[in-house]
């Protein structure tokens, strides 16, 4: 058991840690990451591919995700695949991750942070348009499934010139994502135990006995996910982004201020020379990056689900969900803690910084409303997952419900374990998992997205006639 712990923090570390150190002027570095070594140069390469399309499409992103909220049977449309993509991208990175990444990288680490939304959107394009091109009926639940592990299979199978039954590297992808999704449910529960425990003193056993309950209900009924995220996401989305606004008007004069700091930060000769660029820069690139998921596989098990008459727009919909996240909601919690005066917070750390910081906002109802928002993130994000997972499980046991269920069941304990205790190596399994998801998709997705980006040219020249 030992050896299985020490094995899953080598990796966790491998995958996630300073692969490479750059020194800087002043004394600091810039560690770079395997993950950030792949995805900022893939998202720079996709984004001069697409002909910069998170600038030059987004009206066209805005136009595609008001149309089309409905179809006819049993398939889902592109906007509720993008309010399934968007719930389980909007969770706790986007406030504890965003306090964590100001904490360590100051406020310059939001423009990073904003800059690799930008790129991350390109990249987001060509997997989610890359899973409609390669979907595929699904007969348990009705309408369409897809994602990585299937555009990864049909490029192997291709390359073999045959129609294999499975592709090895399709299945590691699969496997890797049903144990990160198992991970992921642990740290969603602890975090919102400890959260209900600090704004109510509620004991964590009511609070996971409660949430897994709830979360059983939804999960182990056929198709009530997309039902209930449909209503939950923009309700938990609005609530922060409104209340973000209200206290935004209510310090505007202190908004120059904010965004002189942010910028100055950013490019700083002050944090090059006290050797703390590095920080700033990194710190804002990861929260990005991870938070909006872009290239991890992820999105694109909903983005292939949608009805949409053209790939494109499903890609589409996933760029602008990544505006989502990164842009609005993880800015909303930048704004929060860059309002709030330095001295209230000292000292503290996630989750309690984040409610003190609320608390200096909005009194005792700040601490109470950042609890319940971040249960709402949290649970929406459970409820995303289980639906990603539909596709992976059948994927690698074939159309049954047997194994549909045995996965939600086995993810539904880990969420009560996760409510009562801390497991470390489940934690970083999670981050294993995501990390592996990463590599494999991104080592399909730039050899295959030439079909995206002719799938884009297409679009484009259907819309100009």
């Amino acid at each position: 058991m030992h050896f299985i712990v020490d094995l899953i923090s080598a990796a966790c570390a491998f995958l996630w840690g300073d692969l490479i150190t750059i020194p800087l002027p002043g004394g600091g570095s810039v560690g770079l990451s395997l993950l950030v070594l792949l995805l900022i140069p893939t998202g720079i390469y996709f984004t001069v591919r697409t002909r910069f399309l998170p600038i030059r499409l987004f009206p066209e992103m805005l136009r595609v995700t008001t149309k089309g909220r409905s179809v006819n049977g049993s398939a889902i449309s592109g906007w509720q695949a993008l309010i399934i993509s968007t719930a389980t991208r909007v969770g706790m990175g986007n406030l504890i991750g965003v306090v964590a990444a100001i904490s360590a990288g100051g406020a310059g680490a939001v423009f990073w942070m904003w800059l690799s939304a930008l790129i991350g959107s390109s990249t987001a394009f060509i997997e989610a348009t890359l899973a409609q091109l390669h979907k595929e009926p699904d007969p348990l639940y009705g309408g369409y499934r897809g994602g990585p592990a299937y555009y990864i299979h049909d490029y192997f199978a291709g390359k073999r010139g045959g129609k294999a039954r499975r592709s090895v590297i399709a299945v590691l992808f699969a496997l890797s994502g049903l144990i990160c999704w198992c991970g992921i449910s642990q740290v969603i529960s602890n975090s919102v135990t400890s959260a209900f425990k600090n704004a109510f003193h509620i004991p964590p056993i009511y609070t996971t006995v409660l949430l897994v309950a709830l979360a059983a209900v939804i999960v182990l009924r056929k198709n009530a996910t997309v039902k209930v995220l449909d209503v939950l996401v923009p309700i938990m989305a609005g609530c922060y982004f409104f209340m973000t606004i209200f206290l935004i008007v209510k310090n505007a004069a202190l908004l120059p201020a904010v965004f002189r700091r942010i910028f100055q930060e950013a490019f700083g000769l002050r944090q090059a020379v006290a050797g703390g660029f590095g920080a700033v820069l990194m710190n804002g690139v990861k929260r990005g990056l991870f938070s909006n998921e872009a290239g991890s596989g992820s999105a694109p098990c909903a983005a292939a689900a949608a009805d949409v008459d053209h790939p494109a727009k499903s890609g589409l919909l996933q760029a602008f969900g990544v505006f989502i996240d990164t842009i609005v909601i993880c800015s909303c919690t930048a704004m929060i803690m860059l309002l709030t005066p330095e001295e209230w917070v000292t000292g503290l750390q996630g989750m309690d910084l984040l409610q003190a910081a609320m608390e200096y906002h909005l009194g005792s109802f700040g601490v109470v409303f950042i609890a319940l928002i971040l249960w709402l993130f949290s649970f929406s994000t459970f409820i995303g997952i289980l639906f990603y997972a539909r596709s992976n499980v059948a994927y690698l046991f074939g159309d049954n419900w047997l194994s549909q269920t045995a996965y939600k069941v086995l993810a539904l304990v880990m969420l009560f374990i996760g409510g009562l205790a801390t497991y470390t190596f489940v934690w970083d399994l999670g981050d294993v998992g995501i990390g592996l998801m990463t590599i494999f998709n991104i080592a399909v997705i730039l050899p295959m997205s030439r079909e995206a980006l002719a799938s884009l040219r297409e679009y484009e020249g259907l819309r100009k006639n």
